[in-house]
């Protein structure tokens, strides 16, 4: 058994497809329409490093429970998703050349190196990477 596809929720589907494909790199894999009145679409992206890896569905967050879940997390500092990186300070540096608000630098946390930023869709995603050794 693999994961084969993981959600965010976002406020706004053709926002949150920019800023993951054009600011963060990511390539559409599907973009299919759900059928129902507010247009919503089945809107997943994956990393062109793994384009056969995990997807990642932009969900928009309609539903009460979805959106008090992102709000929450919102309200309390934590990450929806945890992305990994190769190289922390160069993404954080290529990342606030392009505008993206970090609510929190690259640190050293013990393990990995973290930093967190909004992702423009009543997000906050968290960047990892792992130390070596």
């Amino acid at each position: 058994m693999i994961i084969g596809v993981t959600g965010v929720p976002v406020d706004d589907q053709e926002k949150a497809m920019k800023f993951y494909t054009e600011t963060l790199g990511f390539r559409v894999k599907y973009d299919m329409p759900l059928g129902n009145p507010e247009g919503d679409r089945w809107l997943t992206v994956v990393s062109p490093e793994r384009p056969d890896g995990v997807e990642l569905l932009l969900e928009p967050n309609r539903n009460p429970v979805t959106l008090a879940y992102q709000e929450g997390l919102m309200e309390q500092g934590y990450p929806a998703i945890i992305l990994t990186v190769d190289d922390i300070h160069a993404e954080h540096e290529r990342l606030v050349e392009l505008g993206v608000e970090f609510t929190m630098p690259p640190g050293d946390i013990g393990m990995v190196f973290m930093a967190i930023f909004k992702d423009t869709c009543g997000n906050l995603i968290q960047i990892m990477q792992e130390k070596s050794g």
